[in-house]
């Protein structure tokens, strides 16, 4: 994709029990994925407000052997097809697959190189930008880069907070 020609703003948003119902376990297939209500009217917003949308997500589940990164690969390719054809695409997803069990990680969050990465391939300004998620490492993630956060509750509307990501 290359990097977008001015400095554009983003909405980072964290999958599970944001984009999707989280169980509270794991969403281990693409059987499992259920997309939350409004979602997708949500991100149409979004974009409408001229933000481009980058999943930032922990999948810790591959290091534990629940799921594979096809899993994964399966869920991703679905949710992107989705959004593409509501007019929402999804710039990029960044996915951490490790988990703590099985060895630290600077790519799982709260650590924040997921979104080091996609600032820097991207050319996003982070004073502009939002880390959306239902968990305080979601937002710890991105504070080091100045990216604002909003915290949702898990699997809330996301957009009973629109009025906060301006």
């Amino acid at each position: 994709m290359g990097k977008l020609p001015t400095r554009c703003k983003a909405i980072f948003l964290d999958r599970d029990g944001i984009i999707n119902h989280d169980p509270g376990d794991y969403t281990r297939n693409i059987s499992e994925f259920t997309l939350l209500p409004s979602v997708l009217d949500s991100l149409k917003i979004l974009v409408e407000r001229g933000f481009v949308l980058i999943l930032i997500t922990n999948q810790g589940g591959i290091a534990k052997g629940i799921y594979s990164h096809e899993d994964v690969s399966e869920i991703h390719k679905y949710l992107k097809g989705l959004c593409e054809q509501n007019g929402t695409p999804i710039l990029d997803i960044y996915y951490s697959p490790h988990h703590e069990i099985t060895g630290k990680s600077l790519s799982r969050k709260p650590g924040s190189m997921m979104i080091e990465r996609a600032v820097a391939r991207y050319n996003i300004d982070p004073e502009t930008s939002w880390m959306v998620g239902d968990k305080q490492r979601d937002l710890d993630c991105a504070s080091p880069l100045g990216v604002p956060g909003v915290l949702i509750p898990t699997n809330e509307p996301l957009q009973n907070f629109l009025h906060l990501l301006v």
